[in-house]
C-alpha cells in the first residue's frame, strides 16, 4: 500500500464518524483534504444535513467548492467532531500527543480541536513514533516578536528556523503571523517543552497537541487500526 492509498483509506473510514445533523470541523493538510472530498461525496449520496467549520482558508475554500456548508466558529461554536491529520503521533501511554502544523494551520486546528466533543486524528502508519520530535515543531510567532522568540527558543536548545515558501518568500499564516520550525530532536517530555515554549512572550501557538485526540485512526497494510489514549 502506498502512502497516498493509506491516506485515502483512513479518510474514508473517518467519514463513518459523521452522521446527520452534526457540526463538523474540517482539518488542513493532505489527509484532511482527502477527508473533505470523501465527506462531500457522502453528504450528496446520503443527503446528510451537516454544517462545517474549517481550520484554514484553504480547507474552507475546498469544502465550499464541493458543496459543503462552511461557516465560522462564531456561528457554530461547539463541534460534534473535528477530523484532521497529524505530522507525528506519540505513544498512547502519553495520551497520544501529536505534532501538527506542517501545513501552517496549527493555531486554528488547536482551536477547533478544543471546540469539539471528539477530535478524530487520521494518519498513515508512518506518522506513528515512539518519541515525538523527528518532525520539526512549528511555532507561530507575532511578527514584531520574532527576534525575542528566536532568542528564547534558541535558549531552549530547539534550533528555530523561519519558514519560507519554495520561491523564497516569507511564509505567513492565515492570521498573518510568522512560523519558526524547530529541530528539537527527541521530545521525551512534551508537556514540559510545550509549557516552556508557550511561556515565551510573542508565541501565539505551538504545534504540540496534548490530551486532545479522542482516537487516532491509523491506516496500514492491515487496514485501519484505532488507537486510544491510555
Amino acid at each position: 500500500m502506498t502512502q497516498d492509498e493509506a491516506k485515502r483509506l483512513v479518510a474514508r473510514r473517518a467519514v463513518e464518524f459523521v452522521s446527520d445533523g452534526m457540526a463538523v470541523g474540517l482539518g488542513t493538510g493532505s489527509t484532511a483534504s482527502l477527508f473533505i472530498r470523501e465527506l462531500a461525496e457522502r453528504v450528496k449520496r446520503d443527503n446528510l444535513r451537516i454544517r462545517c467549520v474549517a481550520s484554514s482558508d484553504a480547507s474552507a475554500a475546498l469544502g465550499t467548492s464541493l458543496g459543503l456548508e462552511v461557516v465560522s466558529l462564531a456561528e457554530l461554536p461547539e463541534l460534534d467532531v473535528y477530523i484532521d491529520g497529524a505530522d507525528e503521533v506519540g505513544p498512547a501511554s502519553q495520551g497520544l500527543p501529536l505534532i501538527k502544523g506542517g501545513g501552517g494551520a496549527h493555531l486554528r486546528e488547536k482551536i477547533l480541536a478544543s471546540s469539539a466533543k471528539r477530535f478524530i486524528c487520521v494518519v498513515d502508519s508512518t506518522k506513528i513514533v515512539p518519541v515525538l520530535g523527528k518532525f520539526p515543531l512549528p511555532v507561530e510567532v507575532i511578527k514584531m516578536a520574532l527576534p525575542l522568540v528566536e532568542r528564547g527558543l534558541n535558549e531552549l536548545g530547539i534550533n528555530p528556523k523561519q519558514r519560507y515558501h519554495a520561491d523564497g518568500s516569507v511564509y505567513l499564516t492565515d492570521e498573518n503571523n510568522y512560523i519558526l520550525d524547530c529541530a528539537c530532536g527527541q521530545i521525551p517530555e512534551p508537556e514540559e517543552l510545550a509549557a516552556e515554549v508557550r511561556s515565551i512572550v510573542g508565541v501565539v501557538e505551538h504545534g504540540i497537541f496534548l490530551g486532545l485526540a479522542s482516537v487516532v485512526l491509523v491506516a496500514g497494510e492491515n487496514g485501519v487500526e484505532e488507537l486510544y489514549p491510555a
